[in-house]
């Protein structure tokens, strides 16, 4: 379950990397192509010329990578603190989860709120089986 947590926190990473790539032109390619994916390919491609879109989405990425690195260190103290972290960062990530995802609906990218579903399975799934939630032995 460790590794797994560990492929979590770089798929967090490279989602990050995708959308600081949104800033740029040149490095907007992965950032276009998850749009076109979570909206069907209904906005306007113009919608990268605005610089305001670029700066949120570069802003999010930048986010996105602090949160990874965050989740990285967090997924080690866990496995050393123990329960209550592993309560904590699992509380986290579910308000993430819930809120990403009824602004996705809301905004008609309900995708999104798919792909977020997936992405909180993921993260659930070692959780749950590894019992890193329930209390330890005295």
């Amino acid at each position: 379950w460790k590794s797994w947590m560990t492929i979590w926190c770089w798929m967090t990473l490279g989602f990050g990397v995708l959308f600081a790539g949104a800033a740029t032109p040149a490095t907007d390619a992965g950032a276009r192509l998850f749009f076109d994916i979570v909206d069907g390919a209904r906005h306007d491609p113009a919608l990268f010329d605005d610089p305001a879109m670029r700066f949120a989405q570069g802003l999010i990425g930048a986010i996105m990578i602090g949160w990874a690195m965050t989740l990285f260190t967090a997924v080690r103290a866990a496995d050393l603190a123990g329960p209550a972290v592993w309560r904590g960062l699992t509380g986290a990530v579910i308000v993430w989860y819930v809120i990403d995802s009824a602004i996705s609906v809301a905004t008609g990218f309900g995708l999104n709120a798919v792909s977020n579903t997936v992405f909180v399975i993921a993260f659930l799934i070692p959780i749950i089986a590894s019992g890193a939630l329930r209390p330890r032995a005295a």
